[in-house]
C-alpha cells in the first residue's frame, strides 16, 4: 500500500476526510439547483450509487434559496449526504442575502480565480470566510488553469523575467497554481477559518501536467488534497485521461478525495463517474465497493455470447444489491466473482475467485462447473444456467459474510 501524504483531518458533515481516513469519493449534480425535486432526486442517485459527498451549483438566489429546502428533502427521504456549494463570481453576495444557505450547506467551495478583482477581490473572498467561520464550515480553495488568478500569473511572470536565468512557461503555471492555494488558504487562516478546515485542489485538463502540479503542493502543505482531472472529456477518452493522472498520484500517497469529471452522454446517467472513481480506488487495492466480476475478452472459443450477458447481468446484479448487503453483510464488497467463457482459463480463475462459474466454449460439453473458494462444489447445465448461479451468489453471501 502507498505512504499516504500526510495530511491533517477535515470533517464533512458526517465524512473525515485526510489524516488517516480513507480516500473519499465526491461527484458533483448537473441539475438546475433551483429545481429542488430534481436535485433532490439526482444528489440521492449519487449517494445510493456511492458518492460520499455531493456538490451543487449556487450560481443564483433562486438557487441559493432553493438549499435549505434541498437539505431538508433530503433528510426527510433519509440521505444525509453532504452537501457542498460550488460558489463563482457571486458567492459573497448569494450568502450575504441568503445566511440559510449557508447555514444548511456542508462544505463551500471557493475558486480564487472568481472571487472578484483587485480590492473587490479581498473583500469578497474575505466576506465568503466570514460566513465559513460563524457556520463552522470546512472550504476547499479549488484552484482550475481554466480560471486562474491573473493578478498571480502576472505577478510570478515579471518575477521570473528578473531571473538570471528564467524559468520556463510550464514552470510558471505550476507554481502560479500552487501560490493562488496556498496564498488564499493563508488569507483564509488570518480571516480565522481553522488550519483544519480548509481543504485545497489544484486542477488541470493535461495528465502529466496534473501529476506535476499535485506533487509540487504536496510537498508544500499538510491539508488535505481534492483530485481531480478538469474538464476530463465524455466516454472512454474522460475515463482512461482520468484514470492515468489519479492512479499516479493515489499510488504516490497523493489525494484524500477524488472526483472524475466526466461529460455525459446526452441523457447519460450521472452516477458513471461515481462508479468510475470507486472503481479506480478499488482496482489500486484502496478501498472495496463492490464485488469484483472477473471475466475473459472473449476470443475464437468462446463464439457465443452467453458469457458476456452473464457478465453483464452479475455485474449489475452484484452493484443493485450492494446498498442493502452492506448493512447487512461484512465485508461483501471485498467478494470476487468470476465468469469465464471456456476450459482455457475457465476453472483456474474460477478458482482464484470467492465464487466462480467456468462456461462451456464453442465445441465444448455443454455444462458450467461452478467453484466456490477454490473447489468445485456443482456443474450447471441447461436453459437457466444465469438464474441457478445468481441463487449460488446470495447463498454464499448468506454463509461467508456475517451479519453486521
Amino acid at each position: 500500500m502507498p505512504v499516504r501524504h500526510r495530511t491533517v483531518a477535515v470533517q464533512i458533515g458526517k465524512v473525515s476526510v485526510g489524516g488517516d481516513n480513507p480516500v473519499i469519493v465526491q461527484s458533483m449534480t448537473n441539475t438546475d439547483t433551483a429545481d429542488v425535486e430534481a436535485t433532490v432526486k439526482q444528489t440521492i442517485e449519487l449517494s445510493r450509487a456511492g458518492s460520499e459527498l455531493v456538490r451543487i451549483t449556487v450560481n443564483s438566489a433562486e438557487a441559493a434559496q432553493a438549499v435549505p429546502y434541498i437539505k431538508e428533502r433530503l433528510l426527510q427521504q433519509a440521505c444525509d449526504v453532504p452537501l457542498i456549494g460550488d460558489f463563482h463570481f457571486n458567492g459573497h453576495k448569494l450568502l450575504t442575502e441568503h445566511p440559510s444557505c449557508a447555514e444548511a450547506l456542508d462544505k463551500y467551495r471557493i475558486n480564487p480565480g472568481n472571487v472578484g478583482r483587485g480590492k473587490k477581490r479581498d473583500d469578497q473572498f474575505a466576506t465568503l470566510i466570514e460566513f465559513a467561520v460563524r457556520y463552522n464550515k470546512p472550504v476547499r480553495i479549488g484552484v482550475n488553469w481554466g480560471s486562474l488568478d491573473q493578478s498571480v500569473l502576472a505577478r510570478l511572470m515579471d518575477e521570473n523575467a528578473q531571473r538570471s536565468e528564467p524559468l520556463d512557461s510550464q514552470h510558471i503555471m505550476y507554481q502560479s497554481m500552487i501560490t493562488s492555494a496556498l496564498e488564499s488558504a493563508n488569507q483564509a487562516e488570518t480571516l480565522g477559518l481553522a488550519h483544519n478546515k480548509i481543504i485545497l485542489s489544484v486542477k488541470m485538463s493535461g495528465v502529466q501536467d496534473l501529476i506535476n502540479v499535485y506533487q509540487r503542493l504536496a510537498q508544500q502543505c499538510e491539508y488535505p488534497l481534492h483530485l481531480g482531472l478538469t474538464e476530463a472529456g465524455m466516454g472512454s477518452k474522460g475515463i482512461v485521461a482520468s484514470t492515468a493522472a489519479l492512479a499516479v498520484l493515489l499510488q504516490q500517497g497523493i489525494g484524500d478525495t477524488i472526483r472524475i469529471s466526466l461529460t455525459p452522454e446526452p441523457g447519460g446517467d450521472r452516477t458513471q463517474e461515481v462508479i468510475v472513481a470507486q472503481e479506480i480506488l478499488q482496482s489500486m487495492g484502496l478501498r472495496s465497493f463492490t464485488p469484483q466480476v472477473i471475466a475473459c475478452p472473449g476470443c475464437g472459443r468462446t463464439s457465443s455470447t452467453y458469457f458476456q450477458q452473464l457478465a453483464r447481468d452479475i455485474q449489475t446484479y452484484l452493484r443493485h444489491n450492494m446498498p442493502g448487503w452492506r448493512k447487512r453483510y461484512q465485508g461483501v464488497e471485498d467478494m470476487t466473482v468470476a465468469v469465464m467463457g471456456c476450459v482455457v482459463n475457465g476453472p483456474g480463475e474460477s478458482k482464484h475467485a470467492n465464487i466462480g462459474i467456468s462456461l462451456p466454449g464453442t465445441g465444448e460439453k455443454p455444462v458450467a462447473p461452478v467453484y466456490e473458494d477454490g473447489e468445485k462444489t456443482v456443474t450447471l447445465k441447461g436453459d437457466n444456467i444465469a438464474g441457478e448461479f445468481q441463487t449460488i451468489i446470495e447463498q454464499y453471501i448468506e454463509r461467508h459474510y456475517k451479519a453486521s
